[in-house]
Formats: C-alpha cells, sequence, structure tokens
C-alpha cells in the first residue's frame, strides 16, 4: 500500500467517525414534542411512536377535555381530528407526518400549525393492521380481478394554519 493511499483511508475513516459522532447530536436538534390525546386511544400512540421513530422526543398526555386543549392552542373546528400536540409553538392536529413536521420547524412559517382533519387511512398512525390488512373500520378493499383483499389508503392533505385561521396545502400525500 502506498503512503497516499494509506494517508486516505485514513482521512475517509476520521470523516466516517465524525459523521457517526453528528448523528445523535442532529436528531437531538428537534424540539420536544407534547401530544395531548384522549383515552385511550390507540391511533394516537401509533402516532406519538411514528414521531419518536422519525428522531423527536414525545410525551404523551391524557387530557379528559380535548375540545378544552384545542381551544387552548386555538385549533380551528373544521381541521380537528382525535389529537393535538404541541411543538416549538406551534400546534400539530391529527396524524401529520413526521417529514411534515419537520418542514415547518425548518421553514418557521408565521403559522398557528399543521393539521391533517379526520383519520384517513394510510396517515401515520392510522395504517392497515393486521396479518390480512382488515380493520374494524373496514379499511380493505376487494380488488376486481383477483377478489384479494388489499389495505385501502386515502390521499390526504396536511393543512398548514395561518395565524388568522386560514389554511393552505402544505403536503399532498
Amino acid at each position: 500500500m502506498r503512503s497516499g493511499d494509506n494517508t486516505a483511508m485514513r482521512m475517509k475513516l476520521i470523516l466516517v467517525s465524525v459523521l457517526a459522532a453528528a448523528m445523535p447530536a442532529l436528531a437531538e436538534t428537534l424540539p420536544p414534542v407534547e401530544v395531548f390525546v384522549p383515552r385511550p386511544c390507540l391511533s394516537c400512540i401509533e402516532w406519538a411512536e411514528h414521531l419518536r421513530q422519525n428522531g423527536f422526543k414525545v410525551t404523551l398526555k391524557e387530557a379528559d377535555d380535548m375540545a378544552a386543549v384545542k381551544r387552548r392552542f386555538k385549533v380551528p373546528a373544521d381541521v380537528a381530528s382525535r389529537m393535538t400536540a404541541r411543538v416549538a409553538g406551534y400546534f400539530i392536529e391529527g396524524h401529520v407526518p413526521a417529514e411534515d413536521i419537520k418542514q415547518l420547524l425548518k421553514e418557521k412559517p408565521k403559522a398557528r400549525g399543521l393539521a391533517v382533519p379526520g383519520l384517513p387511512m394510510g396517515a401515520p398512525g392510522y395504517e392497515a393492521t393486521g396479518a390480512d390488512g382488515s380493520c374494524e373500520s373496514g379499511c380493505t378493499i376487494f380488488d376486481p380481478n383477483s377478489g384479494e383483499r388489499i389495505p385501502r389508503r386515502e390521499f390526504f392533505n396536511t393543512l398548514l394554519v395561518g395565524p388568522k385561521g386560514d389554511t393552505s396545502i402544505w403536503a399532498r400525500h
């Protein structure tokens, strides 16, 4: 092995070591998320786990009066869902994907928060579950050609809620 090859190899190892050490620090830069949930809400817990898997530190808080939580954070009724979260001064309403929240935190628009109204099938924490892809809310369809059960996934939008409560599409899923 030539001396230049050895130096290049050492430089690569140093670079890999520095990047590996920086990865946990990058995850730590995400602000904590407080998630307010009604009892019991398994899909809310699944959504919180989705956030954890994407680098957020999440605290779950059971709330007996979700309407009061939504009023406190000024969540408009027309974008309401089951759970409400708070991160870096923004509300997060419903099953908002982690990548949308990260983009919000990066861009920091003047807004109240993000919302995925209702419970769209396929949103994080509300995916089809079970070995056969079925669920009690009828989340499967039959393929007209084969007759097989296929998990249903709804297309949905993440909405940005502006300072005055107006909404615009933040992301399409």
